[in-house]
């Protein structure tokens, strides 16, 4: 059956396709076949009928600088930013960090406690789509370096540190707020 011939050469050639040469190898399949090629090959391969139709669209139109062109996706292409399918998440992971930051000229005394896997899950707690990875990125982008989460000097420290951190930063905002710094 044509059906499983088809998708025999491309499972041969699938681990050495770029996205380009994906989307070409269908189109000439397709384009061999004729009337139902586009259908036939996209069940056999699972590449998508509009990325198969673009492929034809590409081949037919094609010059030798097509070929020698570096680039294999279209500007544009690809999948969005977190930030902009999410546009809301910028605010709330600088909510959650807020009070815990340290080092923004902006502010008298801020500082980060806690590390991006619990930023993270946190935000997915919120609803959001954030892995660690992510809210390191985002972190980084923002101007934040991750600070690792441990003492540079010896000794124990008071059980309730954080919270005199909270209690500071807390006094410092609303003393800012009447200029009493």
């Amino acid at each position: 059956m044509e059906k499983d011939r088809i998708s025999k050469r491309f499972k041969i050639l699938e681990p050495i396709l770029n996205e380009r040469l994906r989307r070409h190898f269908a189109a000439a399949e397709a384009m061999s076949i004729g009337r139902g090629g586009i259908t036939l090959v996209a069940e056999a391969t699972g590449v998508s009928r509009r990325a198969i139709t673009e492929g034809c669209k590409e081949i037919k139109n094609i010059g030798k600088e097509a070929f020698e062109s570096k680039i294999i996706r279209k500007k544009g292409a690809g999948r969005k930013r977190a930030v902009e399918n999410q546009p809301l998440l910028l605010k709330e992971l600088e909510k959650l960090i807020e009070p815990y930051t340290r080092g923004d000229p902006e502010s008298p005394l801020r500082w980060t406690c806690k590390s991006v896997r619990k930023l993270s899950k946190e935000l997915i707690k919120r609803g959001f789509e954030a892995s660690h990875n992510l809210v390191a990125v985002l972190l980084k982008d923002a101007g934040y370096s991750l600070q690792s989460n441990q003492k540079s000097l010896e000794g124990s420290s008071h059980p309730d540190r954080n919270r005199q951190f909270e209690h500071i930063n807390t006094n410092l905002h609303a003393r800012g707020r009447h200029n009493e710094a």
